[in-house]
Order: C-alpha cells, then sequence, then structure tokens
C-alpha cells in the first residue's frame, strides 16, 4: 500500500472500522477455534483443515494491517462543504446512457468503498474520473471494453 492518503466517505469510514473490529474480535476467536480443532487432529503435515485455517489466518492478518494502514491515513469527504453544481466525491449521479435511454444512479466514493453492485464508483475508476467536475447537462464518453459508452448527466444530489 502507498503512503497517499486514502479518500473516504463517512460511510466508508464506518464500514472499514466496523469490518476491522470484526476481524480483530470475533473473527480472531473464531479462527483460533478451527485451528485448535485441527490441531486436535493429530499429523499436521496432511492436515487439510489445519493448512485451511492457517491460509485463512494468514489472508485475515492481512486485511487487518491493510485495513489499519487505511485508517491511519484517511481523509474524511466532509460533505457540508460540498458544490453540487458539479460532481465531486460523495456525491450521487443520475446518469442517462444516451444509446440506450437508460437512466443509472451511482455514488462517487473512495477506491476503498467502491462497489459497483450496489452502485458505488471510484472516482478513480474510468467512469469517476469523466464524471469530476462535470455540471449537470454535460455529455461525459468512457472507454469501455465493449466500446465508448455515452452519458448525459441528469443529476448531482447528496444522500
Amino acid at each position: 500500500m502507498s503512503n497517499e492518503e486514502v479518500f473516504l466517505t463517512k460511510e466508508g469510514l464506518a464500514q472499514l472500522e466496523e469490518e476491522l473490529k470484526e476481524l480483530k474480535g470475533p473473527g480472531r476467536k473464531e479462527l483460533a477455534a478451527r485451528l485448535k480443532l485441527a490441531i486436535s487432529y493429530g499429523d499436521l503435515k496432511e492436515n487439510s483443515e489445519y493448512h485451511s485455517a492457517k491460509d485463512d489466518q494468514s489472508f485475515m492478518e492481512t486485511r487487518i494491517m491493510i485495513l489499519e494502514k487505511m485508517l491511519t491515513k484517511a481523509k474524511i469527504v466532509d460533505e457540508s462543504q460540498m458544490d453540487l453544481s458539479k460532481v465531486s466525491m460523495g456525491c450521487i449521479v443520475t446518469l442517462n446512457d444516451i444509446e440506450y435511454s437508460e437512466k443509472i444512479e451511482y455514488r462517487i466514493v473512495g477506491a476503498a468503498e467502491a462497489d459497483v453492485l450496489n452502485n458505488k464508483i471510484s472516482y478513480e475508476s474510468p467512469l469517476g474520473k469523466e464524471l469530476l467536475g462535470k455540471k449537470v447537462g454535460d455529455i461525459v464518453s468512457v472507454n469501455a471494453p465493449m466500446g465508448i459508452i455515452k452519458y448525459e448527466l441528469l443529476e448531482i444530489k447528496m444522500m
């Protein structure tokens, strides 16, 4: 992880703090119990339960370190200072896909909290980069694997 600031919304900060709390508390306890049970099966060389639990432990401890670093470098977006005349991180945009005449709504968030399935896109993503600073009525073009997609920016709002 680089030394750059990690931009988060208030909700994103709360989610990361909750994930860290879960991993350091119940997550570690559950994993310790799995390891203890797996060790009780004997012969660790051929013990798949033990190796699976050790892999999970390695993943969890890495995730804890990543979350701790992210939280120490977190910069929270002050939504009260947001100018809704143009797109910025933390706002919600309504777009119209010009080719298919379909409306879609996205929240512009930091990379750490991006979740396309829940319509949260990073300001660093191709679409996020194109949207930053744009105003209602602007047309944005995004180069996607299936070609160039054009959107009209219909609305900028807060949660």
